[in-house]
């Protein structure tokens, strides 16, 4: 379908549906493979739209939208709408809402709980294609990277934006204004590397700028919360990070892993030149008494 897609097991509901169509993508007809792209691609249309509106979409027919349903696991085109639904309704929840909550009895121990299963589910979950696509991407040293996020991200983008720069040339975190962030997407050249990191309730800013990077021929690699996220679409490589938490805000700690392994994996890629900018940049906080030991 275009893209390589890591994907964290533990989802149930849409995440649930991506999970099976990439289980069962390298067998699908052609015809279902086009209702199956639709599905990653909007499943906005997929979970509002009749058989006949989702066969139109997609260039396919009724018989062929219900075969795919049931080929996933579904009873039927109702049920695969269902679950789509759940997941768009749970993606959109804001968080004034899961405040009202029942509150977890021990939230130390819920969030430890949480805590390590976001980042197990992240980095269990990720394919070893997805990982070396992205790495692949960020180590080559000709291209250069350029990093967005939402709001809520943004820490977790800096310091992967930081950490990639210290390892190689030509990153940047693009953030500011929107005649800022325009210009600086307008001057990647084809084949530059765009990594967008966004959750659900994803900032519009920042799937314009999507768009934008696509118009300019960068290649994207996304992080996100599902793989039929708007951040996903047309990326080069997509990774699904889990993101529960016992609060009412999600968690950034799988996002924060994930990004650590794409540095490390980029560090082994470049370990000579790395090392290099590495010692360069020590001499130079010693040198001028920047760091106290």
């Amino acid at each position: 379908m275009g893209r390589v897609t890591g994907v964290a097991s533990r989802y149930v509901s849409a995440v649930g549906v991506s999970e099976r169509i990439i289980a069962v993508e390298a067998e699908l007809p052609p015809a279902e493979r086009r209702v199956a792209e639709l599905v990653l691609r909007d499943a906005g249309a997929v979970a509002f739209g009749t058989v006949a509106e989702v066969a139109a979409t997609s260039d396919t027919s009724g018989p062929t939208v219900v075969r795919l349903a049931t080929r996933l696991g579904f009873g039927g085109f109702a049920d695969l709408q269902a679950a789509i639904r759940d997941e768009v309704t749970d993606r959109l929840r804001p968080a004034a809402d899961r405040i009202r909550d029942r509150p977890v009895p021990d939230a130390v121990a819920g969030t430890l709980a949480a805590e390590l299963e976001n980042v197990h589910a992240t980095l269990e979950g990720m394919s070893t294609e997805a990982y070396t696509t992205a790495v692949g991407l960020l180590a080559g040293r000709s291209q250069r990277v350029a990093v967005m996020s939402g709001d809520a991200s943004h820490g977790v983008a800096h310091l992967f934006a930081s950490n990639l720069g210290m390892i190689r040339p030509g990153v940047a975190l693009v953030s500011g204004t929107a005649t800022r962030v325009t210009r600086d997407l307008a001057l990647l050249d084809p084949g530059d590397v765009v990594v967008a990191l966004d959750l659900r309730r994803y900032e519009r800013w920042l799937l314009n700028a999507l768009d934008e990077a696509t118009r300019v021929g960068a290649v994207r690699i996304a992080i996100t919360d599902s793989a039929i996220s708007p951040v996903a679409t047309g990326s080069a490589a997509t990774f699904v990070v889990a993101a529960d938490s016992p609060g009412p805000f999600d968690s950034h700690v799988g996002s924060l892993a994930l990004c650590n392994a794409l540095v490390a994996g980029a560090a082994a890629r470049l370990r000579r030149s790395a090392s290099d900018r590495l010692d360069r940049v020590e001499q130079a906080w010693r040198a001028h008494g920047d760091l106290s030991e």
